[in-house]
């Protein structure tokens, strides 16, 4: 006979997509914390099921989803989930409700079926299930006479809306309580736009995620100098600087650090032309603004005299499609300076596309990638095979890459292996039981190792679980 709580993990272990899991509170109740979609290497190596994208386990127990943030990787499989019959309260934050339904409408679109009035009546469906709730305040989301179970949202640092969620569930005819933390995905400290991650105080089990568990991350604090010398370097040569970035969270904190070197800085900075060639970002930084009440304080300061780190003077949008092809073709054939964030943040599809083309060829512009780059994306490509003048292929087309490419670290939302680390160490009680999720095999085993020092020298005793 199963003994209760107990995890069971329908992804995010043998990768970091698809973060599912699901604490089984009795044989006829659970809840669910993420249920986020397969992606890449990791979507392809489950084969013909993950094209039909389908839950395959039961949900008839399943009495709420939780979710920790709204990456495509831990809420993209919500569509699926409605259609195998869910019919419960989604909770997650106040701004993650606010953010979601744009995220679920641009997954709609891009992912499952190109159908606008399909997507608008799935958004409509899910808007009333959601509940968004205030950090640091408990939530009874199940209450029966054998049980309780509640939880609580606290910062994460990784996206805006972000949490780490808190299980606490009560046996009270047992007179048992047990204490679950998810982490869902954790971030680094000195993000400019998010207050840091909150430290927990007690668990009994942490499902922890292991990203980065196996390296360290360039020093933040240092990052927006080391952004303005690679943009002085790369507008010195009198061209286009493109930066590839994702919608959420990337975007927004680039635009706010070229608003404070702007703010900084006089002469050329004061004519620069910032562009937002990016739909779906333009919707998010929107979003951003109205979520101002959940920004850092730092940022907040910054409001308070005045600036506008997410809209001021010198950012422009571009909106429709020939809007865009229009100004692809002006920073092309013109000696005019320009700062260009567009999507995606790999090069793979997108607007970034038609600037590449136009561009890679030309010596007077310049890449800079401040994200992550997949094997076997373009971006990949570039990052790699640039600086030794290699070439890239797009879309079936071979481009020979004469512009400068550049890399700056400091910009992971994740955690480094030192912060997930404190994570677990900064408990003032910690728990018995650590699962290591949401990571490769490496990264898991040296964060495991770690760990397992650490208990030792603090003599803390404690099971490392990797499922």
């Amino acid at each position: 006979m199963p003994t209760y709580p107990h995890i069971q993990h329908h992804g995010a272990t043998n990768g970091v997509t698809g973060s599912c899991h699901q604490l089984h509170l009795s044989p006829t109740a659970s809840i669910l914390i993420d249920c986020g979609l397969f992606q890449g290497a990791e979507a392809s190596s489950r084969g013909a099921k993950a094209d039909a994208l389908s839950i395959e386990f039961p949900i008839t127990d399943v009495k709420a989803l939780v979710l920790t943030h709204v990456h495509i990787d831990h809420v993209g499989r919500l569509p699926w989930l409605i259609a195998a019959g869910f019919k419960g309260p989604v909770y997650c934050t106040e701004p993650s409700a606010m953010l979601l339904p744009t995220v679920l409408e641009d997954a709609f679109m891009v992912g499952i079926q190109r159908d606008a009035q399909l997507a608008e009546r799935f958004i409509k469906l899910v808007e009333p299930m959601l509940n968004g709730k205030p950090y640091r305040e408990w939530t009874t989301i199940l209450e029966q006479p054998d049980l309780t179970c509640r939880i609580r949202f606290q910062r994460a640092g990784h996206i805006l809306g972000s949490a780490w969620v808190e299980c606490d569930v009560h046996y009270p005819h047992e007179n048992r309580s047990r204490r679950i933390i998810f982490s869902g995905d954790l971030g680094a400290p000195h993000a400019p736009l998010l207050p840091p991650p909150d430290t927990p105080y007690r668990a009994d089990v942490v499902v922890l995620e292991s990203t980065y568990g196996d390296r360290l991350h360039e020093d933040r604090r240092t990052r927006r100098q080391r952004f303005q010398a690679a943009l002085e370097q790369a507008l010195s040569d009198g061209g286009t600087v493109l930066i590839p970035a994702f919608s959420i969270g990337r975007t927004q904190e680039l635009l706010y650090e070229l608003e404070d070197i702007i703010s900084s800085q006089k002469g050329d900075w004061s004519e620069m032309p910032i562009i937002l060639d990016a739909p779906l970002a333009t919707r998010f930084t929107k979003l951003y603004r109205e979520l101002k009440p959940y920004w850092a304080k730092e940022a907040l300061s910054k409001i308070a005299k005045g600036r506008k780190p997410l809209g001021f003077e010198q950012l422009l949008t571009v909106s429709t499609h020939s809007q865009h092809l229009s100004m692809v073709n002006r920073l092309a054939h013109t000696r005019q300076p320009a700062i260009v964030i567009t999507g995606n943040g790999m090069c793979s599809a997108g607007r970034i596309i038609n600037y590449l083309k136009a561009m890679l060829e030309d010596p007077r512009h310049n890449i800079i990638f401040t994200g992550y780059q997949a094997q076997g994306t373009p971006g990949n490509a570039i990052q790699q095979h640039g600086p030794a003048g290699g070439y890239v292929d797009l879309e079936g087309e071979r481009f020979n890459i004469r512009s400068g490419v550049t890399t700056l670290g400091g910009y992971s939302a994740h955690a480094d292996q030192k912060g997930l680390v404190n994570f677990i160490t900064r408990m003032r009680q910690w728990p018995t039981e650590v699962r290591l999720v949401h990571g490769d095999t490496e990264a898991k085993r040296t964060l495991a190792s770690q760990l397992k020092e650490k208990a030792q020298v603090y003599k803390h005793a404690f099971e490392i679980v990797i499922p």
